[in-house]
């Protein structure tokens, strides 16, 4: 009876936490002014999300959302930084 209880209670932190990191990560990736950071805030909220999915016992929704999305996300960020041009020093040059 009690390890129920205890097991529902840290169930439901875990919950919790996974969604405040999500809705965290959610709200990085809209104000950021970076690609790449706004990329990995992205990353991150997905990794989020699988979570909140093995939580409630959808292992292969979880393992897809992995596989599939955070992969598609890593080569959105490959992509944003070969085609976004940056000046190398980022100084004002003398001549």
């Amino acid at each position: 009876m009690i390890l129920e209880t205890v097991g529902t209670a840290l169930e439901l932190a875990v919950f919790g936490l996974l969604a405040l990191v999500t809705v965290f990560f959610a709200i990085f990736v809209v104000i950021a002014k970076d690609v790449v950071r706004a990329g990995l805030a992205l990353i991150m909220c997905m990794f989020g999300v699988a979570g909140l999915y093995i939580l409630l016992n959808a292992q292969f929704l979880g393992i897809i959302q992995v596989l599939v999305y955070i992969g598609a996300i890593g080569v959105l960020i490959l992509f944003a930084v070969m085609l976004t041009k940056r000046e190398l020093g980022g100084g004002s040059r003398a001549y």
